[in-house]
C-alpha cells in the first residue's frame, strides 16, 4: 500500500475532497449526514482540517472545532474511507490531532465502534460522553393528541419571523449544553437552506402574549441504504421549553405535536438523540415506545 500523506492543517479545506471521504463514510456507517452537493454538514463548519491521501486519493480526514464547545473544550471529528481502515490511516491523523488540539479536547466516535475505541486506548482517551439514539416504530405508537394548560397555544414556525424567538428560548433551554446552548440565529437560518428544512414540522407554543416559550424542530431524513431498511426516518431534532414555563407538561405536548407530524407524513420509524445521563428525559421517551439504538461516544482525558 502507498504511505499516508497528510496535508497541512488549513482554515480552507478542499470541499470536494472531504466529502468523498464523508460519503464513503455514509455509504458503508448511514453518517455522516452529508449531501452529494451543496454545503457540508454544520459540524465540519470553521476550525481546521487536515485530509489524508494515499496516491492522491483523498481516504481520510480530521476536524478541529477550534471555538470549542459552550464549554470551552474543542471537538474533533475524525472520518477514515471505510476502504483504507485498518491501514494505519486512522492512527496518522489522531497523531497530528494529538499534536494540534488543546488540552481536554474530545473526540467524537459516532456509533461507538470497536475500531474507535481501540484508537481511543491506543491514545489513552477515555468515555467522557455518551449521546444515545433512541428509535420508535410509528406503527401501533400511543400518540395522543397534545394537550396544553390555558393560555398557551401551538403553531407552526414562519420564516423570518420567528428566528431571534426560538433562538432566545433554546439558550435559556440549554443553557448546560455543550452545543446546542451555542446555537445561533445565523445558523438557523443555515439551517433554513437545506434542502430537509421544512417548517410546517417546526411547532412553536405561545403564551397569552404571543411570546415564543417552546418548540419542537422535527426533521426527516432521506433513505440510506442499509440504515433503517433503506426507508426515510423522522427525528425529533430538538425539542426546547423556557425553564420559566417547565412543569406544565409543554414538552411532551409539543413532542407529541411533532410525533404525529411524522406519523402522518407516512413515516414509519423516528428516531431522536439524547444524553445518557438524562434519566427524566430518558424516563419520559420510554413511555413514549422509544427504545436505544445506537450510541455516540466523546472521548477526551
Amino acid at each position: 500500500m502507498a504511505e499516508t500523506e497528510l496535508t497541512a492543517w488549513t482554515a480552507e479545506p478542499d470541499a470536494e475532497a472531504v466529502r468523498e471521504v464523508l460519503l464513503a463514510a455514509k455509504g458503508a456507517d448511514g453518517r455522516p449526514e452529508v449531501e452529494a452537493t451543496g454545503p457540508l454538514p454544520r459540524e465540519f463548519a470553521g476550525g481546521l482540517h487536515l485530509l489524508a491521501r494515499v496516491g492522491g486519493r483523498p481516504v481520510g480526514y480530521a476536524h478541529l472545532d477550534t471555538e470549542g464547545d459552550s464549554y470551552g473544550r474543542q471537538v474533533a471529528e475524525l472520518v477514515v474511507h471505510p476502504e483504507f481502515r485498518r491501514r494505519g490511516v486512522g492512527t496518522a491523523l489522531a497523531k497530528e490531532l494529538e499534536a494540534k488540539a488543546a488540552d481536554g479536547a474530545r473526540v467524537w466516535a459516532h456509533g461507538d465502534h470497536p475500531g474507535a475505541a481501540a484508537l481511543a486506548n491506543e491514545f489513552h482517551l477515555g468515555r467522557q460522553r455518551e449521546l444515545l439514539i433512541l428509535h420508535a416504530a410509528v406503527e401501533g405508537a400511543d400518540w395522543p393528541a397534545p394537550v396544553v394548560r390555558e393560555g398557551l397555544k401551538l403553531r407552526t414556525f414562519v420564516v423570518g419571523q420567528d428566528e431571534e424567538a426560538v433562538i432566545a428560548v433554546n439558550a435559556r433551554a440549554f443553557d448546560w449544553h455543550p452545543e446546542q446552548g451555542a446555537f445561533t440565529v445565523d445558523e438557523l437560518r443555515a439551517e433554513e437552506a437545506q434542502s430537509w428544512f421544512d417548517p410546517a414540522g417546526f411547532f412553536l407554543a405561545e403564551d397569552a402574549q404571543g411570546e415564543v416559550v417552546g418548540f419542537h424542530w422535527t426533521k426527516v431524513h432521506e433513505p440510506v441504504p442499509g440504515r433503517f431498511g433503506g426507508e426515510p426516518v423522522g427525528e425529533v431534532y430538538v425539542v426546547g421549553v423556557d425553564p420559566a414555563t417547565q412543569g406544565g407538561g409543554l414538552g411532551k405536548a409539543l413532542t407529541l405535536a411533532g410525533l404525529r407530524y411524522l406519523r402522518e407524513r407516512g413515516l414509519r420509524q423516528v428516531i431522536l438523540y439524547v444524553e445518557g445521563d438524562n434519566a427524566p428525559a430518558l424516563a419520559v421517551y420510554k413511555k413514549l415506545g422509544f427504545t436505544r439504538f445506537e450510541t455516540d461516544v466523546q472521548y477526551g482525558r
